[in-house]
């Protein structure tokens, strides 16, 4: 409108509005008020009327602007409108307009241009030949070319690689990632208002903070479930967000990354696609990251992932200061609104940040931000602000390495990045935490100052919530889903694997399918808890069953991006493959659920098995018999031994001894008789003695020969 306005060349517009039309007009006033003469509004319409009573109240408010632009227009001595003018008039008008439709047709013609002509060979026009060929035709009488020579543009191609003055490849193609994913932002359909409010009121959340043995706890829920937990002992020590004045160490061209001294123990590294080359002075030169840094320089750093294991922590030097409702960039040229805003809320703050943004800066809009009013962008500006030039003011001191600014403590920062109009209340069990968040929330949000509630119950806050159980759950690498299926969850060093089962779950009715589809949406609803509450990030493979139809696949994949869209980590969903896996990828920035929770095992070295210095055999398992069929036992054979008469009379001769032995015994022994325990060992050994019996042979079956069957044939 305000467009209109210049056009038209008058210095304030006069209005007239009906239905939206009102709506439009009054936000043209609000923003524009020196630049309004007279407006007309009809009445407001309830929404909650029936249709019947809003065509009433719109044809009241109607005659009663109509009365009002009669009575001002005739006052006026430029009014085309004629003296006796009445309403009749206009309802003339507007009859014959219903019987005999005005229609506009708008004509646009271009003007006839001539053809440009085109040189084939050379593929210019021919004005710009014309222009050049006095310049070039004493070198085109001189120039020669023979066959055997080649043309110097095949020279440059045959060149190699290394000979070829370039900068990193790895820069080029992340510049080139970042083109390719702001075209496909703007093809992707804005999110609406009705879709952005559905989105907040569908779920229940609530954030719990413990505060018990000088640990803080934080978990966030959503309809009951927790889906986020985080631990200020273990991530206290954070480096995420703090800006360090570093000392680069050493430059490896071929890794295309510098080793920079921050004062923590090891070193951290900044690749070259992390460096800010606006500010780097490499003149015309290519942007490799050994012609900006040299060892023993000083450089302005941010550290964006804490250093885990064996890897250092990772830097930028694309500096970036969080606020409240957005983010500071100093020294960038550009500004950026979350998509996660409904576009008319995008419009207001883009029409806020005109006035409150300095020239010399960049902000990114969270989504936080939805709401806040000019004043209160402005403060969180001017506060972002003043930090960057205590920044500034310590960096031209010179001493490297050192701090420069830390971000806050972890209880602030969620409160600060998580905590907003979303959330319905925020439970806090301790008296040191409350009084944090409540100064903090004063200072920058004290609307959200009435959703705090204390907790004052014996019971523990976490047992009332039943958290601790949802937290043993999460540590186990098998996750049941409420129908019976499951989903296996392994973490591996290159990325996290995981399995959908059906399990126990059989669908009812239908066919097999159906069944897979609706296990398969259910395990990606979970997936989605389970990653954000285990706080996985990096690669993810999910092996979800098997789909036939194409329509399904899809439907998984959107119920995944759904789910997705409420995790406020970074991440990408790709495309089905051909192997029915789903492949997606999760900023990783913290430590994670597992790892805060435990610690590698001394005896088997974190692999979950125990190695043995010799191989280990397992025996296979036997199948017990059915129970109505018994089982037959092998029949014993019973070997015969044969006794010659010499053996006998010896036998015999033994056993006389046996017995007159035994006989002695009997006379001196006592009432209770025990049999000697040498006359079994002797009967053993006679036994042993005899020979073994030798079997009379079988004689061997001779297959019959065609001969035998003639001659036994002919008897």
């Amino acid at each position: 409108m305000d467009i209109l306005r210049a056009a038209l060349g008058d210095a304030k517009l006069n209005y007239l509005g009906k239905s939206y039309g009102t709506y439009l007009g009054t936000i043209y006033a609000q923003l524009f008020p020196d630049k309004v003469g007279r407006l007309v509004l009809d009445g407001a319409i309830d929404p909650g009327a029936t249709p019947l009573q809003q065509s009433l109240i719109q044809a009241v408010g109607f005659d009663n602007a109509l009365d009002a632009f009669i009575k001002d227009c005739l006052q006026i001595d430029t009014c085309p409108l004629p003296k006796d003018v009445t309403k009749q008039y206009f309802t003339d008008l507007f009859d014959s307009a219903a019987k005999k439709p005005l229609t506009t047709q708008l004509i646009f013609q271009a003007p006839d241009l001539p053809t440009p002509k085109v040189n084939p060979r050379s593929g210019k026009l021919a004005d710009e030949e014309a222009t050049e060929a006095p310049k070039r035709a004493p070198a085109a009488r001189t120039r020669t070319r023979t066959k055997a020579e080649p043309s110097q543009s095949k020279k440059q191609a045959d060149q190699p690689a290394e000979e070829k003055e370039a900068g990193s490849t790895r820069v080029a193609a992340k510049r080139a990632r970042r083109k390719d994913s702001r075209d496909s932002g703007r093809r992707r359909t804005a999110v609406t208002e009705s879709e952005f409010l559905a989105r907040r009121e569908s779920v229940d959340r609530r954030m719990v903070v413990r505060e018990k043995d000088a640990r803080v706890q934080i978990g966030v829920l959503e309809d009951g479930l927790l889906v986020e937990h985080y631990v200020a002992e273990s991530q206290g020590g954070s480096l995420i967000g703090n800006v360090y004045l570093g000392k680069v160490q050493n430059v490896l061209p071929s890794m295309e990354a510098a080793f920079v001294d921050i004062g923590r123990g090891r070193n951290a590294v900044l690749y070259s696609g992390e460096v800010d080359w606006e500010a780097a002075e490499t003149g015309n030169q290519p942007r490799r990251i050994e012609l900006a840094l040299k060892s023993g320089d000083h450089v302005l750093v941010q550290v964006t992932k804490d250093p885990v294991g064996q890897k250092g922590a990772r830097l930028t030097s694309q500096i970036s200061l969080p606020g409240r409702f957005l983010v500071y960039v100093p020294g960038g040229n550009m500004s950026g609104i979350s998509r996660k805003l409904p576009e008319g809320e995008r419009q207001r703050l883009k029409q806020i940040l005109k006035h409150a943004l300095p020239e010399d800066a960049g902000v990114i809009v969270r989504t936080a931000a939805e709401g806040a009013t000019e004043d209160q962008l402005t403060l969180d500006v001017e506060r972002l602000k003043s930090q960057w030039e205590d920044i500034n003011a310590q960096v031209a001191k010179g001493k490297a390495p050192t701090l420069l600014h830390s971000e806050p403590d972890l209880l602030v920062k969620i409160i600060r990045d998580v905590f907003n109009e979303d959330f319905h209340e925020l439970v806090i069990s301790g008296g040191d935490s409350l009084e944090t968040i409540r100064h903090y929330l004063a200072s920058v949000a004290p609307e959200l100052l009435e959703r705090l509630v204390e907790y004052t119950e014996q019971e523990d806050i976490f047992d009332k919530y039943r958290l601790g159980d949802q937290i043993a759950k999460a540590l186990d690498r098998k996750v049941f889903l409420p129908s019976g299926g499951s989903l296996v969850i392994d973490r591996t060093e290159a990325m996290t694997v995981v399995d959908v089962n059906t399990g126990k779950f059989i669908g009812s009715g239908g066919n097999l399918e159906e069944t897979v589809t609706k296990n398969n949406l259910e395990a990606a609803e979970e997936l989605v808890r389970q990653l954000r509450l285990r706080d996985i990030g990096g690669i993810v493979v999910v092996d979800f069953i098997d789909m036939i139809q194409e329509s399904n696949q899809e439907m998984v994949r959107r119920r995944l991006l759904e789910c997705l869209s409420r995790d406020r980590t970074k991440n990408q969903v790709g495309e089905v493959t051909s192997l029915g896996l789903v492949q997606l990828t999760r900023k990783k920035i913290g430590l994670g659920l597992l790892e805060t929770f435990s610690e590698p095992c001394d005896c088997c070295a974190g692999r979950g098995v125990v190695v043995h210095d010799e191989p280990r055999f397992k025996m296979p398992e036997v199948s017990e018999p059915k129970r109505g069929k018994k089982k037959e036992k092998p029949k014993t054979q019973v070997v015969k031994k044969i006794v010659t008469a010499e053996q006998a009379d010896a036998f015999k001769s033994v056993v006389n001894q046996i017995a007159s032995a035994g006989h002695s015994e009997e006379v001196a022994a006592e009432p209770e008789q025990k049999e000697p325990e040498g006359k079994t060992e002797i009967l053993n050994a006679v036994l042993d003695s005899l020979p073994e019996p030798e079997l009379p042979a079988k004689p061997k079956r001779r297959r019959a020969s065609s001969v035998d069957k003639v001659k036994k044939t002919t008897d």
